[in-house]
């Protein structure tokens, strides 16, 4: 996996927008973040970066070990992975999994694995420093005495259940292991999955995943870096007391770069429960560093990466409505890289139209190379994904961490960003030349009955020599570690103050003030969405938003798009259930442009008809895509039966075939005016600016927009649910899990029991130390992951718990998720070391929801959503502190009714339906088509008969 620029930023900044840098030929210098890092190596080889950012008071503690996927022997795949998990479970010192004392203070925490690298993470509120560095030396150091035969088994089922969900369970899940097994020679350290092969994980004994972790999991192969609030001196002493006294492990060899070379075109076919044909392309390149990489980097853009801006977009779903999605993409690893090309085809088109398509682009960039123009906008599109990117301390360390063990240099960005500044057409002419050659991979993937997965192959461990254990010297500290050590006191932490402007129009202005970085963030809040779309036009609200930047009456489509890479900037619009918005986000250079180019889209949006027309196909594409998977079925289906099709929570947000195929140009004319109104919106401004500076442009800006009469937004009540325990069950045949859904309709988020309530949701489901996850997860081995959560929203939103198990055990996960419902609203109620848990993790990780401007405009947005208080975040943290347990024990009785819930089970029928039926409140199962509509008793009938 690719750690550059490139793919790092796309990552780090997927929620955010991204912003701008110079557009003009001939001023080619990149604005590169000045990052002050210190770098160290401790005695024992383990290297250190520091760096300072007291914008929150937030500490990222970021471990990367040099060990993934590559460094795994034949027989033995899966390990690096594994250890991802075992890491969490306990060691010497803290014989107890990991996630309950970084979550108590509020932190945090997770891992993953690459090919190339595992790592491991804290973002931590600055006064639990030490307790994270305590945590990671004693996992480094001290992990094996505490690994037992049961939590081998425990995460192993853990780790399957995760293949399930991400592999076996979802559309074009299996093209992952395909490609790499067609690319790599079965020698090749990239040849296997990061997953691994599950025959060699059930072999696995105790001396093999421990010798595993001797060789690699030492000072001397890891990199630490910590960025955020932290004094150095103190942070300095702390990592030499905990990290310094353990010992080097075995030196590991550094594998050298392998590039695979094709001799020869390769086709392969596949089939799978997919709506949406698709086809992948894939050439080898060079390694991450490799000359090439920043050409290739600006080609993938160029042909399919810069939003309408690239080649395969215009050509395939633009001027010809031929595909529903295309990408381009440079993934680029430590021994090799990737060039990939993916299209999915609209229903009813051939692939082989779409590859000849797509190989003319091809053809025509190799031939005449890519426009000046095309090469800047990529280089800004990098270059401001960078810039966003960087906010949170979080995402700082993981950066800096990347580019230190890949290069040896965590400030290595700098040097590639000057690289990438420095590529011209000419660069990507030659590199397309070079690498897009004939010989290539092609995988298709149609509509049918899946192919089967090959085999797993067995090793015979028989004729291996067995793996010798390396020798460890043994830790001498003149300390006790097994002390826990104490956390300070909780720093305090204002939010960012909010100012209130008020145009002269009436719209109203909210600005927070952050000078950390020069990037600014407006989002506009419309009070308004699909709830107040009419019955017959679902889906309108969403339509209309992605049509408000799809041309105005000064600018097309094309011509906005332009207009926004060229600095750099984005513009984005959402139509959601209850409101509708619409944000930019640019570097403050670009603030007058960037201005322009958003106050034209908010005041002159021109709702072309070929625009709706060819975003209705791609709407379409996407409904029927849907319903390929069972968190897509379960996403439609739930609702409905909360709420009936009659209101507006319970309808389809994104519309269905019929809604979309009826809506006309003046339907969205008509919504849009109705709702964008300032006196119905409100704008968030967050970033590098100042009230007095914003509010004069902004009244400059949109002085001729008018108020009108605001819609009303009264809600029809929900249907009263009192009938018995149901369950409703949708056949999903072939289907590696099942996804269950057990709720109700909930309360709004102006319930005076919102704060109790958020509580009680935190032991039952809200975290990953919560009842509901503990129990299927990391005791039962169920489920990857299991979660329950309240929707609050202006009406009384629905409460929803559940989350994907084995088929196999569909009835013994249902048994328990109901039991945890029954248990905390009644014999079992939430205790004081629960509550005390809980509370803790809200309140210390408060300041994680303002680390960013996208997050602190987002989290704005509710005080203008819900009507919320002007101190609302200056008092959250009392607020949660001031409740106690008999609050919780009440609304958790008053308000879950696990007697009256809906149960959705999405599902392989034949395989799970008798054993549903075995439960006591499973008298009758209404079998459901995956859009909710209740089948007819033949079907029914028919279906029961081939399950016997």
């Amino acid at each position: 996996m690719k750690r550059g620029i490139l793919s790092l930023m796309l990552a780090a900044s997927a929620a955010l927008a991204s912003a701008g840098s110079p557009a003009r030929g001939d001023d080619r210098t990149p604005q590169i973040p000045q990052l002050k890092v210190d770098k160290y190596t401790l005695p024992n080889g383990l290297e250190v970066i520091l760096h300072e950012d007291h914008t929150t008071p937030v500490v990222g503690v970021n471990l990367w070990y040099k060990v993934g996927s590559k460094n795994e022997k034949a027989g033995r795949t899966g390990f690096a992975h594994l250890f991802e998990h075992l890491m969490f479970q306990g060691s010497k010192n803290h014989d107890n999994e990991y996630f309950g004392p970084i979550e108590k203070v509020g932190a945090q925490i997770n891992g993953s694995t690459s090919t190339d690298r595992t790592n491991y993470y804290e973002n931590v509120p600055s006064n639990a420093l030490e307790l994270a560095l305590w945590l990671e030396a004693d996992r480094m150091g001290f992990l094996l005495p505490a690994l037992t035969q049961a939590k081998l088994d425990n995460q192993r089922d853990v780790v399957k259940n995760e293949r399930r969900q991400r592999y076996d369970n979802v559309p074009y899940g299996q093209t992952a292991e395909t490609l790499l097994e067609a690319l790599y020679p079965p020698d090749h350290p990239y040849y296997h999955s990061v997953i691994g092969s599950m025959a060699d994980l059930s072999a696995a004994s105790l001396d093999d995943v421990s010798n595993f972790f001797r060789t690699y999991y030492s000072p001397n192969n890891a990199s630490l870096c910590i960025a955020g609030d932290f004094d150095p001196a103190e942070t300095k002493r702390l990592v030499a007391k905990y990290f310094g006294p353990l010992p080097r492990g075995p030196e590991v060899a550094k594998l050298k770069p392998n590039v695979p070379v094709l001799s020869a075109p390769k086709h392969i076919e596949m089939t799978d429960h997919v709506s949406l044909p698709r086809v992948e392309l894939v050439w080898p390149t060079g390694q991450r560093g490799d000359a090439d990489e920043q050409a290739l980097d600006v080609l993938a853009l160029v042909l399919g990466g810069i939003d309408k801006e690239n080649r395969l977009f215009r050509a395939l779903m633009y001027d010809r409505q031929l595909a529903a999605h295309v990408e381009a993409g440079h993934p680029a690893s430590a021994l090799a890289g990737e060039f990939t090309v993916t299209i999915y085809a609209q229903r009813g088109q051939s692939l082989d139209n779409l590859v000849k398509l797509a190989d003319a682009e091809i053809e025509r960039l190799k031939k005449d190379g890519p426009t000046l123009a095309e090469v800047i906008k990529a280089q800004n599109t990098q270059e401001s994904q960078l810039v966003v990117g960087l906010q949170a301390a979080g995402r700082k360390a993981d950066f800096l961490n990347n580019y230190n063990v890949e290069f040896g240099d965590p400030l290595a960005y700098k040097a590639e960003m000057v690289r990438l500044f420095k590529v011209t057409p000419e660069d990507v002419k030659r590199v397309a030349n070079q690498y897009l050659t004939a010989n290539r991979i092609r995988l298709d993937v149609n509509p049918g009955d899946p192919t089967p997965r090959k085999a797993e192959a067995e090793v015979d461990r028989s004729k291996q020599t067995p793996a010798e254990s390396p020798k460890i010297a043994e830790v001498k500290d003149e300390f006790d570690r097994t002390k826990m050590p104490e956390v300070g006191p909780t720093p305090k932490y204002t939010p960012p103050p909010v100012t209130r402007r008020t145009l002269s129009n009436g719209l109203e202005v909210l600005i927070a003030e952050r000078h950390e970085l020069p990037i600014l963030t407006l989002n506009l809040v419309v009070k308004g969405g699909e709830a107040l779309v009419p019955d017959g036009k679902e889906g309108l609200a969403s339509l209309t938003a992605d049509l408000l930047t799809e041309g105005t009456t000064t600018r097309n489509s094309l011509e906005l798009a332009g207009a926004l890479s060229e600095i750099g900037a984005s513009i984005d619009a959402s139509g959601k259930l209850e409101s509708s918005s619409l944000s930019l986000t640019t570097l403050t250079k670009h603030t007058d442009r960037g201005l322009d180019l958003y106050t034209d889209v908010l005041l002159n949006p021109s709702f072309p008809e070929k625009e709706l027309n060819r975003l209705r196909i791609q709407r379409l594409a996407m409904l029927k895509a849907r319903l390929d998977s069972a968190e897509g079925i379960s996403g439609v289906v739930f609702p409905r039966l909360l709420y009936g099709l009659e209101h507006p929570y319970g309808r389809p947000d994104l519309g269905t075939p019929k809604t979309i195929n009826s809506l006309k140009r003046e339907d969205v004319v008509a919504f849009h005016k109705a709702l964008f109104l300032p006196n119905n919106a409100s704008l968030i401004v967050v970033g590098d600016t100042t009230p007095d500076a914003i509010t004069a442009a902004l009244e400059k800006a949109i002085k001729d927009w008018k108020p009108g009469e605001a819609p009303k937004r009264d809600l029809p009540t929900p249907p009263s649910s009192k009938k018995p325990l149901t369950i409703f069950l949708v056949d999903k045949p072939a289907a590696a899990q099942s996804v269950l859904a057990v709720g109700q309709v909930g309360l709004p988020r102006s319930t005076p029991d919102y704060f109790p309530l958020t509580l009680m949701n935190a032991v039952l489901g809200g975290q990953f130390s919560s009842r509901i996850n503990l129990n299927l997860r990391e005791d039962k081995g169920y489920s990857y992951g299991a979660r329950s959560h309240f929707a609050f929203r202006i009406g009384p939103g629905p409460f929803e718990a559940g989350g994907s198990v084995q088929t196999a055990v569909t009835k013994e996960a249902l048994i328990e998720l109901v039991k945890e419902l029954n248990d905390i609203t009644g014999p079992r109620p939430v205790t004081d070391t629960e509550l005390t848990f809980a509370k803790d993790r809200i309140i210390k990780g408060f300041p994680n929801k303002f680390e960013t401007t996208f997050g602190v405009a987002g989290t704005m947005a509710d005080l203008v959503l819900y009507n919320l208080p002007a101190d609302y975040f200056s008092t959250y943290q009392s607020k949660i502190d001031a409740v106690d347990k008999a609050e919780v024990a009440r609304v958790a009785k008053t308000h879950l009714d696990p007697d009256h819930m809906v149960i959705l089970v999405v599902g392989d029928r034949s395989k799970i339906e008798a054993g549903l039926k075995s439960l006591p409140y499973a008298k009758v199962i209404n079998v459901l088509d995956p859009e909710g509509n209740p089948l007819p008793p033949a079907a029914t009938q028919g279906a029961e008969e081939g399950a016997k």
